[in-house]
């Protein structure tokens, strides 16, 4: 059962979406998409993709699946702007007999998402939108019976996450399968070295450290024409409601890496985080920088460290330490009275987590990631959330908060940018 808040969230999510005009969610319900049976590849096996969200991570992500498995065929496209779908079907061309997209099967706009959706021969979707839309997309599908691959973060807020959770069950219940795109999961370097430490090789663990620091990224300034809303679309990046921000956009990677290794999430946070370096107004309102001391189960704790800034030294890692020795994870080594190194080559992880999807729908066999994805996303909101307070901030504050980072209207036109946090003086949602 929803509790109120849940379910007063929920009404608003879809309240917004038909409003919007892409009616993603209520309307695809409302139309029938929840009675209809799983879809799985059958008769020839052929998986079918629809591709939800044109941009460059999406079209990577359809060119991994085409690489991945025999039988696999693009054969439907859904984007915000012509544009994105024009270049993503540009770069797919090469594929020739993979790529089977008629005109009819090309979906731009507000409301592309659903249209593709409703297509009865798509068995295999990708959605590749900015975080934002993802739990209304992931519920969306699953009410459509349709097999996916998301990819992560699957939320930014708590709102989000509850109906990702709530769409977890949803999925094993009609019989789904489910990917989600933390890839490391499926990198042999990263599966050999915590299947060691799993099996005891440096003893209990302690303490962890996680880092994503690296340089700035693309930006997009506002061009004439462009009305408010197009301008956060095209620079999604840099608004909390799209992106969740980078220590959720892209340090929940490593995140999920310490939450593997250790079995288990954060109870509590506190941190801290700012602008410096991209104070302007081209940078939306998210951060530059964060720094979070997570408590793990048993008092573990877990220093974390996302940054994106020019001239400072990168680092993208995670390390363990325990009471029989060390790991540095993304070097695969283990310092330890049986000390290890992974010898040979590492996998293509991106083509691999398409690979084990679809082996598993031919297979028939069960295949949920969504779970363990949504709680390091969790893990990386309840940063973020600490940060921007200035607070402790407990798991369950995080999963149960009231934020709804979502406009409550979205068309095109006007929309003001979000305050940027200011610790001590931003709160906590009830």
């Amino acid at each position: 059962m929803k509790n109120s808040e849940d379910s007063k969230s929920s009404s608003s999510r879809r309240d917004f979406l038909k409003t919007s005009g892409a009616a993603l969610v209520g309307s695809a319900i409302a139309t029938g998409f929840g009675s209809l049976p799983a879809v799985h590849a059958a008769g020839s096996d052929e998986i079918r993709i629809g591709l939800i969200g044109c941009g460059s991570r999406g079209t990577g992500a359809v060119e991994n699946a085409l690489g991945s498995a025999q039988g696999v065929k693009l054969v439907a496209t859904a984007d915000v702007f012509q544009d994105h779908l024009d270049d993503c079907l540009k770069y797919l061309s090469q594929f020739k007999e993979k790529i089977d997209v008629p005109a009819e099967r090309q979906f731009v706009g507000l409301g592309a998402f659903e249209k593709l959706l409703a297509l009865d021969d798509v068995n295999y979707v990708i959605l590749a939108t900015p975080p934002g839309f993802r739990p209304w997309f992931i519920e969306a599908t699953v009410a459509a019976g349709k097999d996916f691959f998301a990819e992560k973060p699957v939320g930014v807020d708590g709102p989000g996450i509850r109906t990702v959770l709530k769409a977890v069950d949803d999925a094993q219940a009609k019989g789904l399968h489910v990917g989600v795109g933390t890839q490391r999961r499926h990198q042999t370097g990263y599966l050999e070295t915590l299947k060691r430490v799993h099996d005891g090789a440096i003893g209990e663990i302690t303490e962890a450290r996680a880092y994503w620091n690296q340089g700035p990224i693309w930006v997009h300034p506002k061009e004439q024409g462009w009305s408010d809303v197009e301008w956060q679309l095209r620079n999604w990046y840099y608004f909390t409601w799209l992106c969740g921000d980078h220590i959720v956009e892209q340090h929940v990677h490593n995140l999920d890496v310490v939450n593997w290794a250790t079995n288990a999430h954060p109870v509590s946070a506190v941190g801290l985080g700012g602008r410096q370096v991209r104070t302007g107004s081209d940078y939306g309102n998210i951060y530059d920088h964060f720094a979070i001391d997570y408590e793990y189960p048993g008092g573990v704790h877990v220093a974390s460290y996302c940054r994106q800034m020019a001239h400072c030294e990168n680092n993208v890692s995670e390390a363990l330490i325990g009471t029989k020795g060390l790991c540095q994870v993304n070097k695969y080594t283990i310092t330890s009275e049986k000390s290890w190194r992974l010898e040979g080559k590492d996998n293509l992880p991106y083509v691999q987590e398409h690979t084990d999807l679809i082996a598993a729908i031919r297979g028939g066999k069960p295949y949920n990631e969504l779970k363990p994805v949504a709680e390091s996303t969790l893990t990386a909101i309840l940063g973020r959330m600490a940060a921007y307070t200035g607070q402790k901030v407990t798991w369950d504050q995080a999963l149960n908060s009231a934020e709804n980072l979502m406009p409550a209207k979205l068309e095109w036109g006007d929309l003001a940018v979000a305050p940027v946090a200011v610790p001590g003086e931003t709160r906590l949602a009830s």
